[in-house]
């Protein structure tokens, strides 16, 4: 039994209709906040979950996937709306691509005293009408708790890349914690270097950022630290999918354990942190995302499994 959720995670649920050609459709739990709940619950984490769902056959499925592996689903997730659908296809190099369906309807969250850390990210930080509420929630939690964000573009259903630009800059300055792809750089800032953009960021208010980099690994940097590379540990990948999901849930475990997220006191350790310090968190991340990549779908690890 795990003990009373001290982090809360806010975003997106939906379900995944995987399309290869030759087999038949299947679909699974899906979302990248969904995927971060789940895979901070595999790790031990008591996590609680604030999504919107609907109160049909999929959403069911939702709930019963998140009951199995121990997320605590708020009440308020369920709404009228239907569950968000993705339908999932894959090029050559089984890297995935996905056409959306979606109804972003959060519900307001209330302040929980009890919670110490919140994560958010991907469409549920920009998708109307639920962004603005994800927002009222981070401000809200603040004072109490240490935040972190993973942008996880997604141009073809974010919209104008220009305002989701304008977004993004606009949120980083309320985070703790930020973990972004190289990716998701591209998109917000082509042929800008990483080393610079993480430099900016920082300067706006977080104390780390991560940024994933596929099989070339993760570089991370503190504000008081440089810039650290890390290598990926992966040797064998069967799909990308959920990859950086579970490097955020195995990276937010790791700094948990560390004490450098989990409230002001743990706030303030992290700013205080060196590069040096994050480093088993990052390594944990690593470590996760390995094990992802080589299984089928968004496999979240146990502690046996790493």
């Amino acid at each position: 039994m795990m003990s009373q959720p001290r982090t809360l995670v806010i975003g997106e649920a939906l379900v995944d209709i995987v399309d290869e050609p030759g087999h038949e459709r299947v679909e699974h739990v899906g979302g990248s906040p969904a995927n971060v709940a789940v895979g901070l619950a595999r790790l031990q984490v008591p996590v609680r979950f604030a999504s919107a769902i609907g109160s049909d056959e999929r959403g069911t499925r939702i709930q019963e996937h998140l009951h199995r592996h121990g997320v605590a689903l708020t009440p308020q997730s369920v709404t009228a709306h239907p569950t968000s659908t993705a339908l999932v296809s894959f090029d050559a190099d089984r890297n995935a691509t996905y056409t959306f369906d979606l109804h972003w309807d959060l519900a307001d969250i209330p302040v929980d005293d009890g919670i110490t850390h919140v994560h958010t990210g991907s469409i549920a930080t920009i998708l109307p009408p639920g962004a603005d509420r994800c927002r009222d929630a981070l401000i809200a939690h603040r004072d109490q708790a240490t935040l972190s964000y993973d942008p996880n573009i997604r141009p073809g259903i974010m919209g104008d890349l220009d305002e989701v630009r304008r977004q993004v800059n606009d949120l980083v300055p309320l985070f703790d914690v930020v973990k972004a792809s190289a990716d998701d750089l591209d998109l917000l800032h082509p042929g800008r270097p990483i080393s610079d953009t993480v430099q900016e960021w920082l300067t706006l208010g977080p104390a780390l950022m991560v940024i994933t980099r596929g099989g070339s690994g993760v570089a991370y940097r503190t504000v008081t630290g440089e810039l650290h590379t890390a290598p990926a540990p992966a040797t064998t990948v069967v799909d990308t999918v959920g990859a950086g999901d579970s490097f955020m849930a195995g990276l937010l475990s790791g700094l948990l354990d560390l004490g450098l997220i989990g409230g002001p006191s743990a706030r303030a350790a992290l700013r205080a942190a060196t590069s040096a310090d994050v480093r088993p968190a990052i390594e944990r991340g690593l470590a996760t995302s390995a094990v992802t990549v080589g299984r089928a779908g968004a496999y979240a690890p146990s502690p046996e499994d790493l």
